[in-house]
């Protein structure tokens, strides 16, 4: 039987119940989820599915990330709600694509595990996987696991898993229209100009971990994943323009913000090689500084915006600094500093959060 997979909180406790009910048949795992948004977040449910699988003894073969082709598919529906007509095209894709890869390994019956998730509709799934029997014979076994208990008997075997538990469905529209209604920062969208370069937070860095999991796994290790809250911080823009129109490279450290987007002043003093502008608590520091502080050794600003340091390190310098890392004042980083009038946009913004720890265990 194939059975197209598509993460695994759904499919674990799935596949175990597959397992039980079909003793018969060997199951196939067929990951094609081209609708999850970033590739980063396919990358790390993939990874997470392919260590459920491997726990299970169930083959798994990964389908092709053709994103195009889904956004394509989805044209025009961006704004349906979840379950609504986009989650049909959606299914009906997916499902399209499974029934031609089991026919090409000689199945004649397939599921999906999304028959599972709370947040879809077993009709519409049904019916698609019905319409596609009919199409090319290939018939679709709709199990219903979510009755009986089924929803908190797989929550608590997510846990004990310790799978990977993402907290949207995966594509871009309903991740957009989930984070309007939750009035979030779309955060899992951003990304840093240097690819070395890992954000608090962000789907990189949950990849990161659960990559090193794996290996720690492998090697017999014992670990723990631990969340914590935290203040998180994303920046948006930063310009800073001197006399008219004279716009000059400058770097703003993290946990940077103003209470307005923009700023206009000129640098009034200076204490200890930290210039303070006359407005809004705003501190300039020049690269020379910088480099002292951080112990680093770029030759110019433009290089430290595409090759900043780690988060970490960066709050650091900033605690040096001001005495604090968790201050919120403007601090800029210039080659020089400025002694005409300065006009700084800087769009940036704090937020309590929750990233992932991982402890290796003695």
């Amino acid at each position: 039987m194939l059975v197209h997979i598509c993460c695994s909180v759904d499919s674990h406790f799935f596949l175990e119940k597959l397992q039980a009910d079909y003793p018969q048949e060997k199951l196939v795992g067929f990951f094609y989820d081209p609708n999850i948004h970033p590739y980063s977040e396919y990358r790390l449910r993939y990874l997470d599915v392919e260590r459920s699988c491997k726990k299970l003894g169930i083959e798994l073969i990964e389908g092709a990330y053709d994103y195009e082709n889904w956004l394509k598919a989805v044209e025009g529906l961006e704004r349906e709600p979840e379950k609504g007509r986009r989650c049909e095209v959606c299914f009906d894709r997916r499902f399209e694509v499974s029934a031609h890869k089991a026919l090409e390994l000689g199945e004649r019956t397939m599921t999906t595990t999304l028959l599972v998730s709370p947040l879809k509709s077993q009709e519409q799934l049904k019916a698609s996987g019905d319409a596609f029997y009919k199409k090319y014979g290939v018939a679709f076994i709709a199990v219903d696991y979510r009755s009986g208990n089924g929803t908190q008997i797989q929550s608590r075997v997510s846990k004990e898993e310790r799978l990977y538990r993402q907290d949207y469905c995966g594509c871009i529209f309903g991740l957009t229209m989930q984070r309007e209604q939750q009035k979030r920062l779309m955060d899992e969208l951003f990304s840093p100009l240097s690819a070395d370069i890992v954000l608090p937070a962000s789907i990189e860095e949950r990849l990161q971990i659960y990559t090193r999991r794996r290996q720690l796994e492998e090697e017999g290790i014992a670990y723990e994943i631990i969340k914590e809250k935290f203040l998180n911080y994303r920046q948006f823009t930063c310009k800073l323009t001197l006399g008219q129109s004279n716009v000059v490279a400058a770097y703003a450290l993290c946990y940077s913000t103003l209470p307005r987007k923009n700023v206009q002043g000129r640098i009034e003093r200076s204490v200890a090689s930290v210039y303070f502008l006359n407005r809004e608590e705003v501190r300039f520091v020049t690269l020379k500084t910088f480099n002292a502080l951080a112990d680093s050794t770029y030759e110019n600003v433009q290089e430290l915006i595409y090759r900043p340091l780690s988060f970490d390190d960066e709050l650091n310098v900033r605690n040096r600094i001001v005495g604090n890392p968790f201050d919120l004042s403007c601090i800029i980083v210039v080659d020089t500093i400025p002694h005409e009038k300065i006009r700084l946009e800087l769009h940036a913004t704090v937020y309590e959060d929750t990233r992932e720890r991982l402890y290796r265990l003695p």
